[in-house]
């Protein structure tokens, strides 16, 4: 798919998604990042440093929330940048398989750069109604 700069406004929505969160997926995680800290897969090791219990990695989350942008633009190369701020943690609950969170995430536009053919795209990324990623933006090249 390619999204041309001429089809897009400020505030133009992309789409939005929920991401259900397993502990499977944060082993799987571990194993491909090399993270293997005990606050996402220990739950007592996790509360002894005043956590609620395990917690999804930073970098998971972020990751699955742009997932939203790259299959929105078709291209992930097409992502020229992107960062947030962590503000919350997401718990990641065990429930024999089922999903121990669900992130909600949503994009809009927010800015277009004609002259640069880009876009960039405001990720909001919430648990339970709480942000859990702030100024999560994506700068995304358009055809």
């Amino acid at each position: 798919m390619s999204v041309n700069i001429s089809d897009l406004a400020v505030g133009t929505e992309i789409g939005s998604r929920s991401i259900e969160v397993t502990r499977a997926d944060l082993v799987k995680y571990a194993g491909a990042s090399g993270d293997f800290n005990p606050i996402h897969w220990n739950d007592r090791f996790a509360r002894e440093v005043e956590l609620p219990g395990v917690i999804a990695h930073g970098m998971f989350t972020m990751g699955a929330a742009v997932q939203l942008v790259t299959d929105w633009i078709g291209d992930p190369a097409a992502v020229v940048s992107y960062g947030t701020r962590f503000t919350k943690p997401v718990p990641v609950a065990d429930l024999d398989g089922g999903p121990g969170a669900v992130v909600e995430v949503a994009g809009v536009v927010g800015a277009l750069d004609a002259e640069a053919g880009t876009a960039r795209i405001d990720l909001t990324v919430t648990l339970d109604g709480q942000k859990v990623l702030v100024k999560a933006q994506a700068t995304v090249r358009l055809a």
